[in-house]
């Protein structure tokens, strides 16, 4: 197999994660491309996004949410991401299990006892009557049939796990506080999730849940690679997709699954690598919390191209997907909190430093140099504030303050430009 070593895959990366170059891409295109932005922090979706996208007006990323074309929910990992409506209802059924699991794992005691089935349908009895709830008041709507058991836990395992929920606006727009309400998903878009398929077995055999049909797609994010430059219609600045129906790939069988036990979890594995490819299985994994992924993996393994990293990890990606030369320029780019071109891999090497490797679980916004984490930044009085990991030459420091300016122009809507690096 090709050995692919840290530059390599850093630059595969930064290409997949439109990092390389700013793409003219539709909102929501790069939103579906991104299998979605991790959104607990409900103002730094705009950041991904603005260094990500030519041109992006952040008030389209707002009507998108507010026409419900995005949403905020809890999937990968049991954390909110913003994503395309289409990936939710298509995902969701597939996260179940985990979903539960994630929760159990925290309030596994408080919860014994239980009948998480009958407490699920008190809940969406109770959210039925389509008024919003913060996840306190669920609780205690339901609290009275369980009383031993605390509204904490209650309410994290009925808004994490057992109902589909979105968090609505004003959250999550542009400039916009306001605290979580929440309200059915099905009851926001207009339909149910998607059905698990089979048996409604996680295929890992782990718990309850299920999968979910394929085809979650949205055009442009299809499964053939990294979303291409101008894909869809109306640039960086519309909030259009370039197709507004399901992708027709991988919806039958494949050759590896002929039961079709688990479409969702191989159209997962391709979306994966769309953004985040050449990766190994653990990365997969890290990315999503999914059990089971090896059976889907090893339904489309005949898809896809290997190579190997130098601690000779097998790496799986698409074979059409891009892998740009090594000695391709990076440029500077500000980055979130919990950006998911961190977060999104088990072996985040590629990109930043393993002394480092903590301030990305922390919600440190990080700077990319020449594509790798070297400094963190935040805002005081309109003034981006860069503090570099370690002494950054000349050249860099002139490149990290002139994107600076730039991102400090786009949080003030243009009333600063003001930059500030701290010395090292």
């Amino acid at each position: 197999m090709t050995l692919l070593d840290r530059r390599a895959l850093n630059r595969a990366t930064l290409a997949r994660q439109l990092l390389l170059d700013r793409a003219d891409l539709p909102v929501l295109d790069a939103v579906a491309h991104l299998c979605g932005l991790q959104a607990q922090e409900p103002q730094e979706p705009f950041v991904g996004l603005w260094s990500r996208l030519r041109g992006f007006d952040p008030r389209v990323l707002s009507d998108l949410l507010t026409g419900r074309r995005v949403v905020r929910t809890h999937l990968m990992r049991r954390t909110v991401h913003l994503l395309a409506a289409e990936d939710v209802l298509a995902w969701r059924a597939r996260h179940d299990a985990m979903l539960r699991q994630r929760v159990l794992g925290v309030y596994r005691r408080e919860l014994d006892g239980v009948d998480l089935e009958e407490l699920a349908a008190a809940g969406r009895e109770v959210m039925a009557d389509g008024r919003p709830r913060s996840m306190g008041e669920l609780a205690r709507e339901v609290a009275e049939r369980w009383p031993g058991v605390g509204t904490r836990a209650l309410g994290e395992v009925l808004v994490a796990a057992l109902i589909p929920v979105v968090q609505l606006p004003p959250r999550g727009v542009w400039r916009a506080k306001g605290g979580v309400r929440n309200a059915l998903l099905s009851s926001w878009l207009g339909r149910e999730v998607d059905p698990p398929a089979g048996d409604g077995r996680d295929p890992g055999g782990v718990g309850p849940g299920g999968v979910g049909p394929a085809g979650a797609g949205l055009g442009g994010a299809g499964l053939g690679g990294a979303v291409p430059a101008g894909a869809g219609s109306g640039g960086a600045g519309s909030g259009g997709a370039g197709s507004a129906g399901r992708h027709p790939a991988g919806a039958g069988p494949a050759a590896g699954d002929p039961t079709g036990t688990d479409p969702v979890g191989r159209e997962l594995v391709r979306r994966y690598l769309a953004a985040f490819g050449p990766a190994a299985t653990a990365d997969l994994r890290a990315w999503c919390g999914l059990t089971g992924l090896p059976t889907a993996v090893a339904a489309v393994r005949e898809e896809l191209v290997r190579f190997r990293d130098e601690r000779g990890r097998e790496l799986l990606d698409l074979p059409d997907a891009p892998r740009p030369d090594p000695d391709t320029p990076a440029p500077v780019r500000f980055l979130p909190a919990f950006d998911n071109a961190i977060l999104g891999y088990h072996d985040r090497d590629r990109i930043i430093d393993h002394a480092h490797r903590g301030l990305s679980v922390a919600g440190h916004r990080v700077v990319l140099v020449d594509g790798r984490v070297s400094a963190t930044w935040t805002t005081e009085a309109g003034t981006v504030v860069v503090t570099p990991l370690h002494p950054l030459p000349r050249t860099d420091r002139t490149a990290v303050a002139d994107q600076g300016r730039e991102l400090a122009l786009f949080l003030t809507d243009g009333d600063s430009d003001r930059v500030r690096i701290a010395t090292t």
